[in-house]
């Protein structure tokens, strides 16, 4: 949930530190800090608040920005309220070593009762004190160096971590490890600078070399002789592999947009067709991914796909429901991650379980990945972020190749998932022989079409903003689909929630008569996917129910529609599509309306309250 960024080499840290920080931001924002060393002292500034409060206090006094080495964290409080005191980094009681750190120390409360019992005391709240000290008691103890003293610290930690730590004393050298939390080390020339970051975005302009560590995985970083990592729990040496980065500086810019949520909703089209692109080869009639050509026969011998995943790619997953079971005649359950794990659930080797992450290092999402596993299910991961802990931990599967995404707010994450899920499963569906060759091409040329279409949407904005106007001081709004469009009602609800605040729930339609009926009237918007495909007359009743107690109806319609045009109090047109593939039409005007809101509301669209983009803890 935390972003840490450090540096060590011969440039300025400072500006390295910082920059990052703010490239990091979308991951925490109750608090921030910076450590620089300037060769004699460690200089500390931390606050509560934002990155740009921390640069605030640093540029009064030029003397914090000195030094070749710098380490950084912006914050998601877990232990201890967002205040100056519990931002990082923490040093430890001798106030010769430093750390930041990303996740939760769950047994730091049976740690810390040891530590005062052999005299330290605290000044924070947070766990991330109790290790550092944990760190400078081990070292003390067993006159060890730095590296080793992290490595048998950290066995006695239970939950999730990813660590910078310097000591003073040692001033050519990082130690950082990872459990649970993601890390990346960036690599300068001739081992004579290196980065550390909680993803690789603060250091592309520097290199595009970087190692990603495996979980209970140490790396002890030194100027001039490189890299060395190790396993934490029997101190083997690991072979760590430098990867190239393929992300660009000029992907995680807004370029010119206001705000990434923005940038990132008129950047679907562009996504979808780098989604499909390779994969998809319409004038062929071919479906190409090797993820599931290469294993397919588990695909085809499945008692069931199980599909597990959080928030947003929750949503996407029930899409993947709909396309599975219609097309490919496969059973599927979708399970929210967080629950899967703890509910000992009944997994066997014919399961094939589906894990979908945007970011790839979600901690729920990943449990739940090693409980499939540990059954003997067949696990296929779809993910945005290449070499994440995902990626590496399914036994096959698929990027969707949407891009940096920096809102919080996921847009084009939700598009992309539901674009490689509708490839499988007409790519199952093509093996399997439940839809003909005809429908199976028609499919795939409908498909094409979508990213055009999504370009032709976004040019009502205006009106979108218009209608955002009417209705962004409402208190409580409803969602309803029905159909492939039903998650996309859940979806639609969750994203104004997200950004502006504003309560709303998703219903399929037919389910209002059973309880959320009750709270309409003339006060209510009600948003309703009544498309022409699938259960039209049935959601049009819906809506004359809705109309008949004042409720505002804003409807989402296929072009050229004429009867809900005259119940509706507002309409937003989709192009014409098959119903399967409407849910990445209809989902753009709720992304769309969300965001208007939210800037009227003057919300901070990219950083909403309280979230993180990647949930790295429980």
């Amino acid at each position: 949930m935390c972003g840490i960024t450090g540096y060590i080499g011969y440039r300025d840290a400072y500006p390295i530190v910082i920059n990052g920080l703010k490239r990091l931001e979308y991951r925490g924002y109750d608090s921030a800090g910076i450590m620089m060393y300037d060769g004699k002292e460690m200089k500390l500034s931390k606050t509560k608040g934002k990155v740009s409060d921390l640069e605030l206090i640093v540029n009064n006094e030029e003397k914090r920005k000195v030094g070749k080495i710098g380490i950084g964290h912006t914050r998601w409080a877990t232990h201890g309220v967002p205040n100056d005191t519990n931002s990082h980094p923490h040093f430890s009681e001798s106030g010769d070593l430093v750390i930041v750190h990303n996740g939760i120390i769950e047994n730091y409360d049976t740690l810390k009762k040891e530590l005062v019992t052999r005299g330290y005391t605290f000044k924070s709240d947070t766990d991330t004190e109790v290790l550092i000290n944990l760190i400078q008691e081990v070292k003390k103890n067993e006159d060890c160096k730095l590296g080793k003293a992290v490595q048998l610290a950290l066995t006695s930690v239970v939950g999730a971590y990813a660590i910078a730590v310097f000591d003073k004393t040692k001033p050519d050298e990082l130690v950082v490890a990872r459990l649970g939390s993601p890390i990346a080390i960036g690599v300068g020339k001739e081992n004579n600078e290196f980065f550390v970051a909680s993803d690789a975005s603060p250091f592309l302009e520097y290199t595009k070399n970087a190692i990603y560590l495996e979980d209970e995985e140490l790396a002890i970083i030194k100027i001039g002789k490189g890299i060395k990592v190790r396993k934490i729990m029997d101190d083997s040496l690991v072979d760590a592999t430098i990867q190239k980065l393929k992300m660009s500086l000029e992907q995680i810019e807004k370029g010119g947009y206001e705000h990434f949520m923005l940038k990132e909703i008129h950047e679907q089209p562009k996504a979808i067709i780098d989604t499909y692109r390779g994969r998809m080869l319409p004038d062929q009639g071919i479906i190409k991914m090797s993820g599931v050509d290469d294993n397919m026969s588990k695909f085809l011998n499945a008692d069931r796909i199980i599909i597990i995943a959080c928030g947003t790619s929750w949503h996407a997953g029930l899409v993947g429901e709909y396309l599975f079971e219609d097309m490919a005649r496969i059973p599927v359950e979708v399970e929210y991650a967080s629950e899967f794990r703890y509910r000992n659930p009944i997994i066997t080797s014919k399961d094939v379980v589906i894990a979908i992450s945007q970011s790839g290092e979600t901690a729920d999402t990943l449990a739940a990945i090693k409980l499939a596993k540990s059954k003997g299910a067949f696990v296929f991961g779809v993910c945005n972020v290449v070499g994440s802990s995902i990626a590496r931990e399914t036994d096959a599967g698929a990027y969707t190749h949407a891009g940096p995404e920096i809102g919080v707010a996921s847009t084009k994450a939700f598009t992309t998932q539901i674009t490689v899920l509708s490839l499988i499963a007409l790519k199952l569906a093509k093996e399997k022989g439940t839809l003909s060759t005809s429908a199976f091409q028609n499919y795939l040329r409908t498909l094409e079409l979508i990213p055009s279409q999504i370009e032709q949407m976004l040019k009502i904005d205006d009106s979108v903003k218009e209608i955002a106007a009417v209705y962004k001081d409402a208190t409580n709004c409803l969602y309803l689909g029905r159909g492939f469009n039903f998650p996309v009602a859940l979806e639609g609800a969750l994203k104004l929630k997200e950004i502006s605040y504003i309560h709303a729930e998703g219903y399929p339609a037919a389910e209002m008569k059973h309880g959320p009926i009750a709270l309409i009237d003339e006060n209510m918007p009600i948003f309703v996917i009544a498309t022409n495909k699938g259960h039209y007359e049935k959601v049009v009743s819906n809506i004359q129910e809705i109309k008949s107690r004042s409720g505002k109806i804003i409807a989402i319609v296929t072009e050229g529609d004429t009867q809900v045009k005259e119940i509706a109090d507002h309409v937003i047109e989709i192009p014409e599509t098959m119903e399967a593939l409407t849910p990445l039409l209809t989902t753009i005007p709720f992304q769309l309306i969300s965001y208007h809101i939210a800037v009227m509301l003057n919300k901070n669209v990219d950083q909403p309250r309280n979230l993180a983009k990647s949930v790295t803890v429980e």
